[in-house]
């Protein structure tokens, strides 16, 4: 065969010993072919190098079967892993996913990155939106063109979905109080994170709720240093028995800023994380965490976002958030005055 010319369906079909349409239904992700026959005709697309006419599908059927996901950052924990979760549930549904950042040299707005992805083949745009853009109250997405938001807040133009940032705190607070605390110090994250204030405000108002002033919080990068500086500094506080950090890396760090500062965890001072990132990672871990299901999240941020490309409406105006779970290990303990 000519390989400068592009494989036909035919092409795969002779190879494979089978009809074109059958050839057709494997590249669509039809379930009505037989697991024998479906490995036949892929193998022969590898052996080809057949790749399917993706406009032509779409004119067609309507739709690319692609969706695109904006991202601050590839690196973000959470992020990634709310990542993981939307590609597992598009290749279930025999989507490919599109993905592209908004670097800091770029317009950071909604419509700014709504419009990049305007111009690639996607049927539907999922935001993480982890820091503030200035245009979440006024944008509209497309009419045409469907978008979910990952973000706590709720929008009246698109569907939202997010980890319960807030809730998490309050959990975190109850149960630091409930163990016999007087108060509950903070590692909070970086200002410019949304989810970062959330954690933060939500810590200050439970201990109000409860009757405490909030002590002075520490401000961290989301990095184990930054934490590390905190434990050093809150070691040297003979009030503080007890920490929440907003995540485990700074966590972690704190547990050993405070061992070196003198202080035991959890005899002298109890400490809790959040997003339970650490596990696998760290041998024998002993944190006390908030897990978090990020990899839920993308999912069902993904079938948000294939029901409104189906034609189905998907509520706006509304706050959808999922609980994170409480895992006890052993860095926190009741308080013994």
């Amino acid at each position: 065969m000519n390989r400068n010319r592009t494989v036909s369906m035919q092409d795969v079909a002779k190879v494979a010993g089978v009809s074109p349409q059958t050839v057709s239904r494997v590249a669509n992700g039809s379930t009505a072919v037989r697991p024998e026959t479906r490995r036949r005709v892929e193998h022969a697309m590898d052996e080809l190098g057949y790749r399917p006419n993706y406009a032509a599908r779409a004119l067609k059927h309507g739709r690319f079967n692609d969706i695109g996901v904006v991202m601050f950052s590839l690196y973000d924990y959470g992020d990634s892993r709310i990542l993981d979760g939307i590609v597992a549930a598009a290749v279930d549904e025999g989507y490919a996913v599109t993905v592209h950042t908004m670097g800091v040299d770029k317009e950071r707005t909604l419509q700014a990155a709504v419009s990049r992805m305007e111009q690639l083949p996607v049927d539907g745009i999922i935001v993480i939106l982890q820091q503030d853009v200035p245009d979440f109250m006024s944008f509209v997405p497309p009419k045409e063109l469907p978008v979910v938001l990952v973000c706590e807040d709720a929008s009246q133009s698109c569907p939202t979905i997010d980890v319960d940032q807030y809730g998490c705190s309050t959990t975190v607070v109850d149960y630091l109080l409930g163990q016999g605390h007087r108060t509950v110090h903070h590692i909070a994250g970086p200002s410019h994170s949304r989810a970062a204030r959330s954690r933060m405000q939500g810590w200050r108002d439970e201990l109000e709720r409860h009757g405490i002033h909030a002590p002075e919080a520490q401000i961290g990068d989301w990095g184990a240093d930054s934490g590390y500086r905190a434990g050093l500094e809150l070691a040297q506080d003979p009030e503080c028995t007890a920490i929440y950090a907003a995540n485990d890396q700074m966590a972690y760090g704190a547990m050993l800023g405070l061992q070196d500062g003198g202080r035991r965890v959890p005899e002298d001072v109890s400490i809790v994380g959040v997003d339970d990132s650490l596990r696998s990672i760290v041998p024998r871990l002993d944190l006390t965490t908030m897990r978090m299901h990020f990899d839920v999240i993308g999912r069902q941020a993904f079938t948000m976002l294939r029901r409104q490309c189906e034609g189905e409406y998907v509520q706006t105006g509304v706050k959808t958030v999922i609980p994170a779970t409480l895992i006890e290990r052993g860095s926190a303990k009741p308080f013994i005055a």
